[in-house]
């Protein structure tokens, strides 16, 4: 339920929504999941948004997100704490680290798995971060799909008067990120010192997630763990309270249309999701992950090919 479903908390000026993330505990883990919701199934072109964590896995234990596809979309992966081991159908295999990116383009079609590597299990390990989905233009469903990392230090940094801005994609503020995306869109990880301000950039769609602490848009307090999404046009600036807060940014223009979904796959086309689910089904695609070839998630059983619900989470994996 969004909070502006509640006729005793009216949202301030400025605000259209807000939205509280689905908790699921898998294995002790905690996800917490605010895109796609009833209310609202973009924001810019983010389609999926997922805290992981925080959370620690005891000694031997980890992530294991056994090999799965995706197409029409690009994952985003973005740690606070921890590391995951990337693996995928072109063969890359790419450790992720606080503070870097992994952008994965799935375009026409890709598989690929996360794990802990066996050398971290060696200890207690903590994990934080935010796993997103980017729904590509109608023009670039069907591209070639690709793979890039982005280590941390090559992200430009804003700092200015209590506010440090880490450009993860897209523009803002004059600067603009080495992570090149199909689309307008931005994506920027904020700390906020206590009472810091920070006005939102200018663009046709724009969120907010509270990842820690708390914030005030235009007096009224938001707690962490919610998804604020703004009003189109609206000049809205955000501060933080008492104690500081972490929070991340996302929109960009609107996208060409709404999309479907169905567990990984998301597309403008029913027709092309039934497609891949019946090639992972028959023969996985013909994708196979080096590195990663004995597992598998199979296709999931009961579910309908939806547009703007949110799918279930995939068995064994804290991120589908």
């Amino acid at each position: 339920m969004s909070a502006s479903a509640d006729p005793t908390n009216p949202l301030p000026p400025g605000l259209e929504t807000v939205l509280l993330p689905r908790s699921h505990d898998i294995g002790g883990f905690e996800v917490r999941r605010a895109l796609p919701a009833r209310e609202r199934q973009m924001v810019g072109p983010f389609i999926f948004w997922d805290q992981m964590g925080p959370g620690e896995f005891l000694t031997g234990k980890g992530v294991d997100v056994r090999p799965h596809p995706h197409i029409g979309l690009s994952t985003v992966t973005y740690l606070f704490e921890g590391e995951i081991l990337h693996r995928d159908s072109l063969g890359t295999a790419q450790p992720i680290a606080p503070g870097d990116v992994n952008w994965m383009t799935a375009g026409r079609g890709i598989a690929h798995s996360e794990r802990t590597a066996e050398a971290r299990r060696a200890a207690p390990h903590r994990l934080s971060g935010i796993q997103s989905w980017v729904a590509l233009p109608k023009a670039h469903e069907e591209v070639a799909p690709a793979f890039v990392h982005h280590p941390g230090a090559t992200l430009p940094v804003i700092r200015d008067r209590g506010v440090e801005a880490r450009l993860v994609a897209g523009h803002g503020w004059g600067q603009a990120s080495p992570v090149t995306t199909p689309m307008e869109l931005f994506y920027v990880d904020v700390l906020l010192a206590p009472g810091a301000s920070l006005p939102m950039p200018e663009h046709e769609e724009r969120g907010a997630y509270v990842f820690d602490g708390a914030v005030t848009v235009a007096g009224t307090r938001f707690e962490a763990g919610r998804m604020l999404v703004f009003r189109a046009g609206d000049a809205i600036t955000v501060t933080a309270g008492e104690a500081g807060a972490r929070l991340l940014l996302l929109g960009g223009a609107a996208m060409d249309g709404p999309r479907y979904i169905f567990w990984n796959f998301v597309s403008s086309s029913r027709e092309r999701i039934e497609q891949a689910k019946a090639e992972w089904e028959r023969d996985r695609m013909g994708l196979v992950v080096p590195g990663d070839e004995k597992e598998w998630i199979p296709l999931p059983e009961r579910q309908h090919v939806r547009a703007g619900v949110a799918p279930a989470l995939s068995q064994g994996s804290p991120t589908s």
